[in-house]
Order: C-alpha cells, then sequence, then structure tokens
C-alpha cells in the first residue's frame, strides 16, 4: 500500500468514527500503520491525512508506543 493509499485509509476511518471516537480511531490509526509511516515526518503524516500540525506530536506518542505493544505481542495487522 503506498504512502497516499494509507493516508486516504486513516481519513475514511476518521470521516466513519462517530464524534466521541473521534481521537481514539485516530490514535488506533496512526497505530496501526506506524510500521508503513516509519520513514515519514509528523509534519508529513498531519499534511497528508489533512489534520492540524498539532497533532504530529501525537503521531510520534503512537509510533514510539507500537514498539513497546508490537514486543508486547500486539499484531498491527489485525487492527
Amino acid at each position: 500500500m503506498t504512502e497516499s493509499e494509507i493516508y486516504e485509509q486513516i481519513k475514511n476511518a476518521l470521516a466513519d468514527a462517530p464524534r466521541n471516537q473521534y481521537t481514539v480511531e485516530m490514535h488506533l490509526q496512526m497505530i496501526k500503520y506506524a510500521d508503513q509511516l516509519k520513514s515519514v515526518t509528523a509534519k508529513e503524516f498531519c499534511e497528508g491525512v489533512g489534520l492540524k500540525p498539532s497533532f504530529g506530536a501525537e503521531f510520534s506518542k503512537m509510533r514510539n508506543l507500537t514498539q513497546r505493544l508490537k514486543a508486547a505481542g500486539l499484531n498491527t495487522d489485525l487492527l
């Protein structure tokens, strides 16, 4: 899957998320695609998905958290 396809998948997931679950869905999508977006900067991610630049810190946190979750057994392919 290309970077632009990943961004489209994330945009669609966020658009379909219930209003009170938007942030949860955003974090889940960041974790789901963390490995494919390893070389993407937080700024590039926000621009690609159409998020405010302030969400860049969340992207960095979720990418770091993904390493720990995978070490504990999380299979991101199942998300």
